[in-house]
């Protein structure tokens, strides 16, 4: 292949569709390539869909995207190893059009993305795996090289959207090895139940929605979390904790999978379910603090090869997508302008970063991780003591209800002293600030 391009994309994932979309619409010449046997084939998560990123690249999506169910309620349950206290949202505000958020099967909507790619008129190759970045004498990226004979490929920018392991960007020396502390691992399943069972179980009519964000017990003694969602016919479930942690307890994540569909709480929400699909990955946790240089000559990088997932809200596929639009933007307008991608010029695309949610949310976040991992009471104890005390509190057995509330604060300091509690309660508090 010896034709130039303007863009080449590598990755067909949310950030490298929303890249090579907007690049391909604007009339630019892409080339997106994808190592995967087909897009979507290498891309796994929840899946959630944020329909504001999305419009803000395709406003009618909504006309063709392959949606499950649009999401009107959250619920956040904080588990011991037999119950759970939690709190729900739900709102029929978010029961009308047009909708919020909703629930996708990522093999489904990563071909219908890939599709409008193709229509807006970029050329998309899977099955090709990129091996290194090419560079001209003084440094700067002009293409890729591929994994077959005379494979180079030129290009005048190159964006790199190739998730989380990001080989090529390792490779080429644009970031470090990924570490152990600053990634979690995790698995999902997808169980199919019949669309009346799901609408049962979850108290839903029509394509409305719920999903459930889990902590506590079931991450056991680890920083992770699990999550429940509703599909038409199917529930989405799994895992994730972080890889330094299982490392360290000697677990797998599909043993954690297992523990947690047998707690009383999830294993009636799935019974009879017939598992068709299971996959693991791995997800950026590091946050603000580990974000890498996110450009330099002729490059970007965006969506889970920089990093950008919000751990502290769940929230990845529409900062990738964001991202990936952002730094389409930034080449756009360079382009149109007649100036090259050289670095000074690629600072564009930080300083569009930097006025956008994504920045705002992952600095209001940046202490979380470190917090968490240094605090570990805020997984283990305090889930426990939490669900002791409603357990206590509600349970009507002739003593007084100012005895249940000395045995609660009794069972908290037993774990924590009043000083403990206020220094945890300010550590939490300074951390999201």
């Amino acid at each position: 292949m010896s034709e130039k391009f303007d863009v080449i994309v590598v990755g067909a994932g949310p950030s490298g569709n929303a890249a090579a979309y907007t690049l391909a619409k604007a009339g630019l010449k892409v080339l997106q390539l994808e190592r995967g046997e087909y897009p979507g084939s290498k891309n796994v998560q929840g899946a959630i869909l944020y329909a504001d990123a999305l419009e803000r690249i395709i406003p009618d999506f909504r006309d063709s995207a392959p949606l499950e169910r649009h999401v009107i309620e959250q619920r956040m349950w904080v588990m011991d190893e037999r119950s759970f206290v939690g709190g729900h949202y739900r709102s029929e505000d978010f029961n009308k059009e047009p909708y919020n958020r909703y629930t996708i099967i990522r093999a489904r909507f990563d071909k219908w993305f890939s599709d409008q790619v193709q229509k807006a008129g970029a050329l998309v190759i899977c099955e090709m795996t990129v091996k290194a970045l090419l560079r001209n004498e003084q440094g700067r990226v002009i293409g890729v090289e591929v994994e077959r004979e005379d494979g180079k490929i030129y290009a005048d920018a190159v964006i790199l959207a190739d998730g989380v392991n990001s080989l090529v960007a390792t490779q080429g020396g644009l970031r470090q090895d990924i570490q152990a502390s600053n990634v979690a691992l995790a698995v999902k399943e997808m169980i199919f139940l019949p669309r009346e069972t799901v609408e049962a179980r979850f108290n839903l009519s029509g394509q409305a929605g719920v999903v459930i964000e889990l902590m506590g017990s079931i991450s056991e003694g680890m920083v992770g979390t699990g999550f429940l969602y509703t599909n038409k016919d199917s529930l989405a479930i799994g895992i994730g904790c972080m890889l330094s942690d299982m490392k360290a307890q000697r677990t797998t994540p599909t043993e954690l999978l297992e523990r947690m569909k047998a707690h009383p709480a999830i294993a009636p929400l799935i019974a009879g379910g017939e598992t068709r699909e299971y996959a693991a990955h791995l997800i950026p946790e590091g946050g603000y603090k580990a974000l890498p240089q996110l450009y330099g000559d002729g490059w970007l990088m965006v969506g889970d090869s920089a990093g950008f997932v919000n751990a502290v809200h769940r929230e990845g596929s529409n900062l990738a997508m964001t991202t990936g639009r952002l730094a389409a933007e930034t080449l756009i307008e360079l382009f149109q302008n007649g100036n090259e991608p050289s670095a000074a010029n690629l600072a564009r695309y930080k300083a569009k970063l930097d006025d956008s949610f994504v920045m705002k949310d992952l600095k209001k976040y940046r202490n979380i991780t470190d917090t968490l991992d240094k605090q570990r009471q805020f997984i283990g104890d305090y889930p426990n003591l939490l669900n002791q005390a409603a357990h206590t509190f509600l349970t009507v057995d002739g003593q007084d209800k100012q005895s249940k509330e000395k045995e609660i604060m009794a069972a908290f300091r037993e774990r924590r002293s009043l000083f403990g509690l206020l220094g945890d309660a300010y550590r939490l508090w300074r951390a999201t600030r």
